[in-house]
């Protein structure tokens, strides 16, 4: 990020939020290699749970700080920045221009193109071309962008009139009237839960890369985007040809697709490029799996999942360590 005062940022995605669902919108959109930028104040609902005891995957389950500490490292991990900034506006900097440039390249953009102007508490101004609604607080950073009329209602509270932003306002995708503009929360039900907020935010990001893939080209179900790493042994046999690929691309390119061949080629060779890097012999994953724990344990503590051990696995342990030298 650079210092208030200087050119504003420019980046591909902000995500205003970094609770469940907005970390989980970031870590989809920076796989697929968008810019992104994690705007947060520490002021996500989710932290009003003493002990989070449903979420798949840990089956004690996890401390709140613990949980969010993970949710903060993956979003490093994948490469997007994480800002402890409030977003105070969400402002259209002028008229979007520049689609045609945006649709030159299948995976390149335009940074002169960018549809909203954010601007945050601290003074940060970052032009992007997408922005996704994270945060559980009442929406009004996005007042201006459309009618508030269908952006917010009333609420009666107690004998006093409160207007909320509408979380209806999002279809269930989270795409909204308003181009480039995403919601994964509020959505009612959706952020209840934090599995379901994330699986929300996950959605939400996925229908994003598919609308900013279907704007540069990609026709029909080819614009949809699977983050799926693949094992080796999917590209064995015809599968591993790249005319085998180009055969398949072009079967499920719909007959009223409005493209000329050298585009169509173009859309086609980067597709087969992306599924060709999901490749993964064992030894990667096993690689991969490693690396994996060992982060966990960082971000968790080493000493922390040391005291979690007894005495007796321990010992057990450093016996094993010891007698596998000696045999070596």
């Amino acid at each position: 990020m650079t210092d208030q005062g200087t050119e504003p940022d420019s980046t591909d995605v902000v995500v205003v939020g970094g609770g469940p669902s907005g970390c989980a919108a970031a870590v989809f959109t920076a796989r697929y290699g968008l810019d992104t930028v994690v705007f947060d104040r520490g002021n996500a609902a989710f932290r009003r749970c003493a002990y989070l005891e449903n979420y798949l995957g840990f089956p004690a389950g996890i401390g709140v700080d613990t949980f969010t500490a993970l949710m903060h490292e993956h979003v490093a991990e994948v490469g997007a920045d994480y800002v402890a900034d409030m977003v105070v506006s969400v402002e259209r900097p002028g008229d979007d221009e520049g689609t045609d440039a945006r649709e030159s390249e299948p995976d390149a953009f335009d940074a002169d193109a960018r549809r909203f102007a954010v601007r945050t508490q601290d003074g940060r101004r970052v032009e992007a071309d997408y922005v996704v609604a994270a945060a559980w607080y009442d929406g009004d950073y996005l007042r201006g962008l459309d009618d508030d009329d269908a952006m917010f209602e009333e609420h009666d509270h107690h004998g006093e009139v409160h207007e909320h932003f509408d979380s209806d306002y999002a279809d269930d995708d989270g795409r909204t009237p308003v181009e480039g503009l995403y919601v994964a929360a509020p959505s009612g039900d959706r952020n209840a839960q934090v599995g379901i907020a994330a699986g929300q935010g996950g959605h939400v990001a996925r229908c994003l890369i598919e609308d900013r893939r279907r704007e540069r080209g990609f026709p029909g179900d080819l614009a949809a985007h699977y983050d799926w790493l693949r094992a080796d042994t999917e590209f064995q046999g015809e599968w591993g040809d790249r005319d085998r690929w180009r055969e398949w691309f072009e079967s499920e390119v719909p007959a009223d697709a409005d493209l000329d061949d050298e585009r169509l080629a173009e859309l086609r060779e980067s597709y087969i490029d992306r599924a060709f890097d999901t490749r993964r012999t064992d030894h990667e994953v096993e690689t991969a799996e490693l690396r994996g724990i060992r982060r966990l344990v960082e971000v968790i503590g080493t000493e922390r999942v040391l005291d979690a051990l007894s005495d007796e696995v321990l010992a057990d342990y450093l016996d094993g360590r010891e007698l596998g030298g000696v045999e070596q």
